[in-house]
């Protein structure tokens, strides 16, 4: 992708988050976003499909370094150790949205449409785990439930972390999958 492209992509991407604030995501409409950014809405839709995409935008990048960092575990590790070792690479990633995501957050909460694509976006990641998961010879049923597991234990680290910075996201990470198997050795 030209320099360019990726540099009016962030122009819209800041624009839409600047007037989501300002406004609410419902006031906004596309011709605002593009405005703000200094481009006609044309290009705003050679970009992104509509207003939430460019909010969500990066789901590819993240859909590709947690499977690629899946197939990097070694062969015959456990499903979720497997996908404790994937979350540990995609946390720089993490760190460098922080800023980001720490400023879409309140509009996520107030907007019932975004709520559902964080939703939908959360399932489509569990989708790619579990395909990652059988993909290394895990079965259907297992790797579709150490998959949802992984992702909640892994959400559940990043709260922790945005809540308690006093540890890396590392630390959260390493205990969210350390209280995990804590709750699960409960049930034997």
């Amino acid at each position: 992708m030209p320099r360019n492209r990726d540099a009016v992509r962030l122009r819209l991407q800041e624009a839409a988050l600047d007037l989501y604030l300002e406004r609410g995501y419902d006031k906004t409409t596309t011709g605002d976003i593009a405005a703000r950014a200094g481009v006609t809405e044309r290009t705003f839709f050679r970009h992104f499909a509509d207003k939430r995409e460019v909010f969500f935008d990066g789901e590819t990048e993240l859909r590709d370094l947690m499977t690629g960092a899946v197939t990097a575990v070694p062969v015959g590790t456990r499903p979720l150790p497997t996908l404790r070792a994937a979350f540990h690479q995609v946390v720089p990633l993490i760190e460098r949205n922080l800023p980001v995501t720490e400023r879409r957050a309140p509009v996520i909460a107030a907007t019932p449409a975004l709520q559902e694509r964080a939703l939908a976006k959360s399932a489509a990641l569990v989708a790619t785990l579990t395909d990652a998961l059988r993909a290394r010879g895990v079965a259907e049923p297992l790797a579709a439930l150490c998959a949802q597991v992984g992702m909640d234990t892994y959400s559940a680290a990043i709260r922790r972390w945005r809540a308690d910075r006093t540890d890396d996201l590392h630390t959260h990470l390493d205990r969210a999958f350390t209280d995990l198997r804590l709750a699960a050795n409960a049930l034997k």
